[in-house]
């Protein structure tokens, strides 16, 4: 099965489809824009059960975080999902602002 990410501004979330045709929401990742900031707050993921061990959830993350990186957006990385993603690959440590990292357990 092909996953796909992409970013949804008019929901507020990166969405990962999946499925034989590559088009079915198996899960999103909901955030929070500020442009003026120069942040992006993640505040929710979800996978539908359907779709679970699949690995999409990891998919998701790296995908959202990626386009974090190229926007030049920090991270604030409130969604347990999202932070315990982080944790697991600290190369994507450095999107969080220094001085919160102690906030996040990072």
């Amino acid at each position: 099965m092909a996953a796909h990410v992409a970013d949804n501004p008019a929901k507020s979330r990166f969405e990962v489809t999946s499925g034989d045709q590559g088009t079915e929401l198996a899960g999103f990742a909901e955030y929070f824009l500020s442009e003026a900031d120069g942040e992006i707050a993640f505040i929710h993921t979800e996978i539908d059960p359907k779709f679970g061990g699949q690995g999409l959830g990891g998919i998701l993350a790296q995908a959202a975080l990626d386009a974090a990186r190229e926007r030049g957006l920090a991270v604030l990385p409130y969604c347990p999902f999202i932070r315990g993603w982080i944790r697991k690959h600290p190369e994507y440590t450095n999107l969080v602002p220094e001085n919160l990292r102690v906030k996040f357990e990072l």
